[in-house]
C-alpha cells in the first residue's frame, strides 16, 4: 500500500567508482530531485527492481546513475517492466554503457530497448570540455529551460528512431548531437541525458533544472505545479538564471557560454 499522497522518487546508482563519482552523484541527485518538491530516497545496485521493497515499489519515478558495463538481464527486464506499468525514468550520463559485458549488445538487449540509446564513444577531440547545451523542442522537460553553457564529458550516442530530441551540443565537425531527450515506455515516461559526469555538471544550474524538470514529467506532475516547483530554485539559493523571472522559454532563446548568471 502507497503511503504518500504524492509523487515521490528514488535515486538509485550502480556500478564501480574508478571513473565516476557514485556517492557523490546519489547525494547530488537526491538533493536536485529534491528541490523539485518531490520526496527523495537514494539506494544502490539494482537488484531492488527484481525483488522490490515498498521503498523501490512506492515510488514514482526512478533516477538511475549506472558506471558499470554489466546490467543483469533479471534486472533489465523488471525495471523495464516497472516502467512500462507506469513508473517514471529519469537516466544520466554513462547509464547506457550497453554493449561492453559479457554476451553484447544481445545481453543488455531489455535495457536498450527501454533506455532507446547507447553509448558509443567520447569521439575525436577529447574527453571533456565546455560547451552550449542547446534547447530544440518544446516539451515540459524543456518549457521553462534556456540555453546554458556546462563543463561535462563529450558523449557520442547510437540512438533509437522514437527518441524525441530536446537538446543537443554542437560538434566540431559542424553537426548537432544529442544530450537530451524523451521517450514513452509503455504506460510510462523515460527521459535519458548524457549530462551529469561530476561535481563540475551537478551544480550547474542549467543541469539541475534540466534534472528537475526531467523528473517531474516523468512522474506525471500536472502542469498547474510543474512550473513552481521546477522553476523555485534555479540557482539551488533562491535566485533566478538572468534578469527575468522565469517563464515558458521562447523560440530562438539562447545563453552565450558563460553568460548563465552568478551566485
Amino acid at each position: 500500500m502507497k503511503l504518500r499522497g504524492t509523487a515521490s522518487a528514488l535515486v538509485v546508482v550502480e556500478g564501480t567508482d574508478l571513473h565516476h563519482d557514485l556517492i557523490g552523484a546519489a547525494l547530488a541527485l537526491q538533493e536536485i530531485v529534491t528541490e523539485a518538491g518531490l520526496p527523495t530516497a537514494r539506494a544502490m545496485g539494482l537488484d531492488r527492481f527484481t525483488e522490490p521493497l515498498p521503498a523501490t515499489a512506492d515510488a514514482d519515478v526512478y533516477v538511475l546513475y549506472r558506471s558499470s558495463t554489466v546490467f543483469a538481464p533479471a534486472q533489465q527486464e523488471a525495471l523495464s517492466a516497472l516502467v512500462a506499468a507506469g513508473k517514471g525514468l529519469v537516466v544520466l550520463h554513462a547509464s547506457n554503457l550497453f554493449g561492453y559485458g559479457p554476451g553484447g549488445l544481445e545481453a543488455d538487449a531489455a535495457a536498450h530497448r527501454l533506455i532507446g540509446s547507447r553509448y558509443l564513444s567520447h569521439g575525436a577531440h577529447g574527453s571533456e570540455g565546455r560547451f552550449l547545451v542547446r534547447v530544440t523542442a518544446e516539451h515540459q522537460v524543456t518549457r521553462y529551460l534556456a540555453d546554458f553553457a556546462i563543463d561535462d564529458e563529450f558523449y557520442l550516442l547510437e540512438y533509437a528512431d522514437d527518441v524525441h530530441v530536446l537538446a543537443v551540443r554542437d560538434t566540431p565537425e559542424g553537426g548537432t548531437e544529442p544530450v537530451l531527450y524523451a521517450r514513452e515506455h509503455g504506460a510510462g515516461r523515460v527521459c535519458y541525458s548524457a549530462l551529469g559526469h561530476d561535481p563540475r555538471a551537478w551544480g550547474n544550474p542549467g543541469f539541475r533544472q534540466l534534472v528537475r524538470q526531467a523528473v517531474l514529467w516523468a512522474a506525471g506532475t500536472g502542469e498547474e505545479s510543474y512550473a513552481n516547483l521546477a522553476t523555485r530554485w534555479p540557482l539551488g539559493n533562491g535566485r533566478h538564471l538572468g534578469p527575468e523571472q522565469p517563464g515558458p522559454r521562447q523560440p530562438g532563446a539562447t545563453t552565450a557560454p558563460g553568460s548563465e548568471g552568478t551566485a
